[in-house]
């Protein structure tokens, strides 16, 4: 997985890169087949906003969250992306069924 972390009105530290990091690699637990990670992480006055685009195979997945504070706003931001993962990788599963032509059917 490549993680692109990009700051608008904001310089990326080495402590905010770890941390995106260490929480962004909690989505991988659930679920490791994400091929590009790009994380933009803004500041305003009082506001302070990430933003997540996840491309999984077939589908990009698209988070946002806010608050007073940055660290703060990460956490929330992977809550929210770690739920939407979960939720594709359930509908993404193959449930394989027994074809009825296998089924043992007793005559009588």
């Amino acid at each position: 997985m490549s993680l692109t972390i990009t700051g608008r009105h904001l310089e990326i530290t080495p402590a905010i890169r770890e941390y995106v990091h260490t929480k962004t690699a909690r989505v991988l637990r659930h679920f490791d087949q994400v091929i590009d990670t790009q994380v933009m992480l803004s500041i305003e006055p009082l506001k302070h906003t990430a933003e997540i685009t996840m491309r999984l195979r077939g589908k990009d997945l698209h988070c946002e969250a806010s608050d007073d504070n940055l660290y703060a706003a990460i956490d929330l931001l992977v809550d929210k992306a770690d739920r939407q993962v979960l939720k594709y990788k359930s509908k993404a599963q193959t449930y394989a069924h027994e074809p009825a032509k296998r089924l043992d059917i007793h005559a009588e």
